[in-house]
């Protein structure tokens, strides 16, 4: 979120009508054509996030060494089976968060899941530098003789992978779409339970085209190796990352605590936070001065990236200033009181901010 939407955030929930700039609600107001349009062009932006990014060589490499081997169409149909593994993936994970209501990309808060994801990345970074072998192309070459169904899995199966890696960085998205699926629900149109399989869809579309391009690159050569080792720094580089968000939690969960205010990511600017909602409400109704709470998480690509930028800005320093600010850390969304303050404000993923306006 940009200083300027934030700022407009506040400009709305300061003339109580918070519901002007929510995405979720410009997509329930919108008519059903422009609708689908705008999930599928969100799905397709979904692919730039740096949480797929890294993938994208290795997807490459699996579907076009099919491409390579066969022909356009079976490029195509490559392609097509790594979206429509992107699409179940989002379909059932939405609708379990929709039916459940868990929050989506908490997986990350788990240290087991940062060191395999980190253990995965670093694999393959070996890979691209030629340090252990990783042929994908042989194992294209021994399923051609499979069964068609079987054929596809692997791709498919990266495709469910590329999915669930995507979760920190596509929440905010998912969001607005649970949401604009919870409310068309309860009005009685189940047809509305598709739409987070319609965002995988639209996270798909560049896929199958990919796929049946694929068979036209020219043959490896020295310009594939300095792509590849390129490609390789990249993937270390996520590697390291997940690796530093496993040991941080893991560090967290040995020391016996469930951090209610963290190092990471804070700014100057908001050390005077506070961390405690309800010490913040009774600070609110004394003085009479609206509240801003953050909640927030360590492993939360998007939270840090807003204490480094967004929060930094002047006019939002000077904004906030006349706002009580709490900084509620929600590292574990399992442990019973930060589920219990995430159930009160109804909040699905992070970041999430809420501001209280006292009654005049």
């Amino acid at each position: 979120m940009t200083s300027e939407k934030l700022l407009g955030f506040l400009d709305s929930a300061e003339q109580q009508n918070r519901q002007k700039d929510s995405l979720a609600v410009r997509l329930k107001n919108s008519g059903p054509i422009l609708r689908i349009m705008l999930i599928l062009l969100f799905g397709f932006g979904l692919n730039m996030t740096p949480c797929v990014l890294p993938m994208i060589p290795i997807n490459l490499a699996i579907i076009g060494a099919g491409a390579q081997a066969g022909t356009r169409l079976r490029g195509f149909a490559l392609g097509a089976a790594y979206g429509l593994g992107m699409s179940v993936a989002y379909g059932v994970l939405g609708l379990s968060a929709l039916l459940a209501k868990t929050t989506f990309g908490t997986l990350q808060s788990q240290p087991w899941f940062n060191f395999g994801i980190a253990a995965l990345f670093l694999v393959l970074s070996l890979g691209m530098f030629g340090l252990i072998s990783l042929d994908f192309s042989r194992f294209q070459t021994r399923t051609a003789s499979a069964p068609k169904t079987g054929r596809f899995m692997t791709v498919l199966f990266m495709g469910v992978v590329s999915a669930l890696l995507a979760g920190a960085c596509v929440a905010p998205i998912l969001i607005a779409v649970l949401l604009l699926t919870a409310d068309l629900y309860a009005r009685g149109n189940a047809f509305a339970l598709l739409l987070p399989f319609l965002l995988g869809c639209g996270m798909a579309l560049p896929w199958p085209l990919a796929g049946a391009g694929l068979s036209f690159l020219p043959k490896p050569g020295k310009w594939m190796d300095r792509v590849k080792y390129a490609f390789g720094v990249l993937i270390l580089v996520f590697a390291a990352y997940y690796a530093h968000l496993g040991y941080d939690r893991l560090r967290q969960e040995m020391a016996g605590k469930k951090a209610l205010h963290a190092e990471v990511g804070a700014g100057p600017e908001r050390q005077e936070s506070i961390t405690s909602i309800p010490e913040a409400l009774a600070l609110a109704q004394d003085e009479g001065r609206p509240v801003f709470i953050d909640f927030w998480a360590s492993w939360c690509k998007n939270c840090v990236a807003m204490e480094k930028t967004t929060f930094r800005d002047p006019d939002v320093v000077a904004r906030l200033k006349k706002y009580i600010l709490v900084a509620y850390q929600a590292e574990d969304p399992d442990e019973p009181d930060v589920r219990s303050a995430m159930d009160l404000f109804d909040i699905w993923g992070l970041p999430t901010y809420v501001v209280l306006i006292p009654k005049e």
